[in-house]
């Protein structure tokens, strides 16, 4: 007699979706399970998505391998020959820059040595405190945000003095420059508010040590690698899950999908939609039509997690300067330092449109590209969606005019001076116009939803963990689980749960989905007493 082969579904052809598949796949040579991935969209990769732009390749999703030293994205890479150049040239090939041009609302340079370096080194070592769990909390206030603000209190209250240049005491550009700090921090973490940040979370997260690097031919050959191993048919695009039917007490799983596609039925289901699709589906924003239905409902356990965890929206705008291919040649690596909010008058250029105003750089993708790059979170980034391109194009050439003006000064030598021929790190007779753009839209689409998770003030680590809890859920001591299961038969295990927003020290990143993705290939092969896969 031929034993059926148990039916898993995947839902999700992104790192963590494709990874499942993968491992799935290989145990037993492919013939231990019946495997289906199912994708909403048109192409594999969810959250990466290289593509190239003005002649230079980019990325509008995943763009960095946060450490190399053990990290099975910069190992996969390395043994595709992933990381080796082509003759097209990709975002960031020449590492992060170094040499960073501050400048002030209005054009003024800001000392390095005065005001860039000091309040960097603070913002480092606090953060760096955080991430080391040095960090004390307050409980009133137990957010990264107010965090920071001490520490910049604290450090003034320190250093004494309040002098700089005529234009802006030394406190105000502190406070611009520290502020560029934390709009880059949004960008990494997708809080759009920093103090509803998680601060005693942040000792949880964890980089893999050594370089963080850019993949040469594209993230997206991390993708085509994983989902090439897996047989032709695997694979169906364009399914959109709109509902799943599972049962407490066992039972085939039902997935229902929008248009005409037929029901499918299953005895396992992967679910590896963004967080922001499964708030969606509780009606936590996204719309109506927007998110995954579970019936009966999520238990409440699973819905809480969900709930209390944060997902933010971060894009990218990249954006090509006009003229010969040599004419966007030395602009430098721009850290823009706008005046607070709080502070209207002649230092707050008019024009500026308010969702450029917590952007904290505009640079080359590489030194000597012509191709522009800013990064942008939370309201910003969704008003940055919802803007046609010409809007765009206004936006920025108002923000480069007041950055980059003819002839002003701070402190009176020419050291100080920012005109328009700009300085030794940079050669145009005019800031720069923009001939086109191309930016990132994760927020309002309807199949993601957002970006990448993080955690939130009021929750935790530990609803990390749950999320990545399988239903039904196994409660009690893991010993007297497996005792109860050789009894009663193996736990049903009917809907599973990967992706980066499952992995508690590296959610957020690409590694931390592929990570997850192995996790729950391996829950089922446990399960099923398959042990001997790799």
């Amino acid at each position: 007699m031929v034993m059926k082969k148990p039916r898993v579904v995947i839902v999700g052809a992104g790192m963590a979706g494709l990874t499942a598949a993968h491992r799935l796949h290989a145990a037993a040579t492919g013939d231990l399970f019946d495997l289906c991935v199912v994708e909403a969209g048109h192409r594999l990769g969810g959250r990466i998505l290289t593509s190239v732009f003005a002649g230079d390749r980019v990325e509008m999703g995943a763009t960095w391998i946060h450490g190399i030293g053990g990290s099975p994205i910069h190992a996969i890479a390395r043994d595709i020959a992933a990381l080796a150049g082509d003759c097209v040239p990709w975002e960031r090939m020449d590492g992060f820059p170094s040499d960073p041009l501050t400048v002030a609302e209005g054009g003024a340079l800001v000392d390095p040595y005065v005001v860039v370096d000091p309040v960097t080194s603070l913002y480092r070592r606090l953060m760096d405190s955080a991430r080391a769990g040095d960090a004390t909390v307050d409980p009133k206030r137990p957010g990264v945000g107010p965090f920071l603000r001490h520490g910049l209190q604290e450090y003034r209250s320190s250093r004494g003095g309040n002098s700089c240049c005529d234009e802006w005491s030394l406190e105000e550009l502190e406070e611009s420059v520290f502020a560029m700090h934390e709009f880059m921090e949004r960008t990494c973490t997708s809080a759009d508010d920093l103090n509803e940040l998680d601060l005693a979370a942040e000792s949880e997260y964890k980089d893999y040590p050594g370089d963080q690097i850019t993949i040469a031919k594209g993230y997206s050959q991390i993708v085509e690698h994983l989902a090439s191993a897996l047989p032709p048919g695997m694979i169906r695009l364009g399914r959109r899950l709109r509902r799943i039917e599972w049962c407490s007490d066992g039972g085939p799983v039902r997935l229902h999908f929008e248009g005409e596609h037929s029901a499918m039925a299953a005895d396992h289901v992967i679910v590896t939609v963004s967080l922001g699709v499964l708030k969606a589906g509780l009606g936590k924003g996204g719309g109506d039509t927007s998110g995954v239905k579970f019936s009966p409902p999520l238990p409440a356990f699973k819905r809480e997690a969900i709930e209390r965890l944060g997902f933010g929206v971060v894009d990218k705008l990249f954006m090509e300067i006009e003229g010969a291919a040599d004419e966007g040649g030395r602009f430098p690596f721009l850290q823009i330092a706008f005046t607070h909010e709080e502070r209207e008058g002649k230092r707050r250029v008019a024009g500026i449109p308010r969702w450029m105003r917590r952007t904290a750089s505009i640079c080359p993708i590489y030194r000597g590209s012509r191709v522009l790059l800013a990064w942008f979170a939370g309201r910003e980034a969704l008003d940055l969606e919802a803007l046609l391109d010409e809007e765009i194009i206004r936006g920025v050439h108002a923000t480069l005019h007041a950055f980059l003006p003819a002839d002003v000064t701070c402190g009176g030598g020419d050291d100080d001076k920012v005109d328009r021929g700009w300085n030794e790190r940079g050669a145009a007779a005019s800031p720069p116009r923009i001939a086109r753009v191309k930016r990132s839209g994760w927020g309002r689409d309807p199949l993601f939803l957002g970006s990448y998770s993080y955690v939130a003030v009021g929750s935790s680590g530990a609803d990390l963990d749950v999320m990545a809890e399988p239903l039904p859920r196994l409660c009690g001591d893991p010993k007297e689980e497996e005792e109860e299961e050789e009894d009663r038969g193996a736990s049903p295990l009917q809907i599973l749960f990967a992706g980066e927003a499952t992995h508690r020290t590296h959610y957020s990143t690409t590694h931390g989905a592929y990570l997850s993705g192995v996790r729950e290939a391996n829950r089922l092969l446990q399960h099923y007493r398959y042990t001997s896969a790799a």
